[in-house]
């Protein structure tokens, strides 16, 4: 799953009560792997996007990354 919000927390108890989409909803969140802050919603909506469109290896291989970090 990817998405932004203002409030990481609170959108993290959603998703993890069934109150955050049905793809969280079905799947069950259980952990936060990788975030990223960004200057505005408008920017965090094209990172998103950006993300969104990698493939599944893309993905892993950031979250990768970001543990090593």
């Amino acid at each position: 799953y990817t998405g932004i919000t203002t409030d990481l927390e609170r959108r993290f108890s959603e998703h993890r009560t069934g109150k955050g989409g049905s793809y969280t909803n079905a799947k069950k969140a259980v952990k936060i792997v990788y975030t990223e802050k960004c200057a505005n919603r408008s920017l965090a909506s094209k990172r998103e996007a950006e993300i969104k469109n990698w493939s599944k290896a893309k993905k892993l291989n950031l979250i990768r990354l970001n543990k090593q970090k």
